[in-house]
This record gives structure tokens, sequence and C-alpha cells, in this order.
């Protein structure tokens, strides 16, 4: 009589604490910058006007409505 094939489970690796708190920073810089690019309506870019045409022109880059 043949054997049944059984399938072996697949084996999920583990996810280093170093790696995951390097992703998690990463991603809440990221979305901190994303924040203050697209709600910073002058409050964050008052030292110059440099920095609030970047944030104004970051603000179309990702979408978000401004004028």
């Amino acid at each position: 009589m043949p054997k049944a094939h059984t399938a072996k489970p697949l084996a999920i690796p583990a996810v280093s604490p170093r790696l995951l708190a390097t992703a998690a920073g990463f991603t809440g810089i990221m979305l901190l910058l994303a924040y203050l690019v697209a709600f910073d309506q002058g409050t964050i870019s008052q030292s110059g006007m440099y920095l609030h045409e970047l944030m104004h022109d970051g603000r179309h880059l990702l979408g978000v409505p401004c004028h």
C-alpha cells in the first residue's frame, strides 16, 4: 500500500528584537514626517520661507489638499 504524502508545516523564521525595534522606529519617524508635511500650516515652518515651501510641495506630492 503506498504511503500518503504528508505536507510538512512551514517554519516561520524568528524576527530579532533589534530588527523589530528598527522597523518600528523607522515607521514611526516616517509617519511623523508625513503628519508634519500634511498638516503643517505654518506651525513648524515659521523659521523661513524655504522650509514652508518644502512642506507645501510635500503636501502636493502626497496628494493632500492645501489650498
